[in-house]
């Protein structure tokens, strides 16, 4: 978590106004402004985070909280508050006539270069409100989504306003939210110790244990037990790589750490003979180097192999670039 001395810091270092400043600082010591509910197709969840020390609200699994979880994740992400305090915005309406409205951007970011406001909403609804709302929601040409009035209000405190739309959300990723976003509610059962401990030993004893080995190991653990540590990160696997119910594709660690140096090793170890030909392993979650850089593996198909870079893009690359044999691993 921040102390008083990091956002020092930080508001130096960005050279924040003393306005700028204030307003930071009654964001960092209100409590969340309003309380998100149910309504439509969102269906509200919690997260408790480690990065705040707090639960977070999300408004929507399929959205929201997958924000959430990529900003837990972000190592940019130093910190970020859900319902701030409400903002005004003032636009022209689609009538004609000027509007002011009190918005309650979903979470206030700070990131290690910036501080903003950030707006998560559907692809649908950003089209739809855009339609009916065309000042106040504005698609640019490169794809992206602004708020006019938002950038207006942000812009002389030194600070931003994002729209961010469901098409930022890597699919894999949300498809492993939706199927953890049981395990993430406030209700769920906690894990007893016993449990914990087997699964934590298993996953540190035989790093990259696929998912489907794990639950066929387990004896105290449950399979809720296991996707309940998954879900609150007491076991880890990279919900990007590949899906979860897709259990012989997904490998689990006792820690991200453990996983990232598995992940070094292997691709070191995968490419470290250039001079001979060799065989590449091709399965969805392996790591390989591609252009001096590590990326996962997504799938092979038969002309071509998807990558995921480390900023979690897909890459599609020809099989005949790797110059090796690619042939699926097949497990025994």
């Amino acid at each position: 978590m921040l102390t008083e001395n990091d956002v020092a810091v930080l508001c130096l270092r960005l050279n924040l106004a003393p306005q700028a400043q204030a307003v930071l600082s009654t964001i960092q010591s209100s409590p969340p402004s309003r309380r998100v509910g149910s309504g439509g197709k969102n269906v509200p969840v919690t997260y408790t985070s480690r990065k705040m020390g707090v639960t977070i609200q999300a408004e929507s699994y399929k959205n929201e909280l997958a924000g959430v979880y990529e900003m837990e994740h972000d190592p940019t992400v130093l910190a970020f508050y859900d319902q701030p305090p409400p903002i005004k915005l003032q636009y022209q309406a689609k009538s004609g006539r000027m509007v002011g409205v009190l918005h309650t951007p979903d979470y206030f970011v700070i990131r290690a270069d910036a501080l903003g406001w950030e707006e998560w909403k559907t692809e649908e609804d950003l089209v739809r409100l855009a339609e009916k709302m065309p000042h106040r929601y504005v698609h640019a040409e490169d794809g992206t989504w602004h708020c006019p009035p938002g950038e207006q209000v942000t812009a002389p405190l030194g600070f931003y306003y994002r729209v961010r739309s469901s098409c930022d959300i890597h699919w894999v990723f949300q498809r492993n939210l939706r199927f953890l976003s049981y395990y993430l509610r406030t209700n769920t059962p906690s894990v007893k110790e016993a449990a914990k401990e087997e699964a934590i030993a298993l996953t540190a004893s035989h790093p990259g244990i696929t998912l489907a080995e794990l639950l066929q190991r387990r004896d105290r653990a449950t399979s809720d037990d296991i996707y309940t540590l998954l879900a609150t990160e007491q076991i880890y696997v990279d919900v990007y790589a590949a899906p979860l119910a897709e259990l012989e594709q997904v490998h689990v660690f006792c820690d991200e750490q453990t996983a990232r140096a598995w992940a070094t090793a292997l691709a070191q170890d995968t490419f470290s003979d250039r001079s001979r030909p060799h065989t590449l392993l091709i399965e969805p979650g392996a790591s390989v180097v591609w252009d001096g850089k590590p990326c996962t593996i997504l799938y092979q198909g038969q002309t071509t192999t998807t990558l995921l870079t480390e900023d979690r893009r897909p890459l599609e690359v020809s099989n005949s670039h790797f110059g090796v044999e690619l042939r699926k691993l097949v497990r025994r």
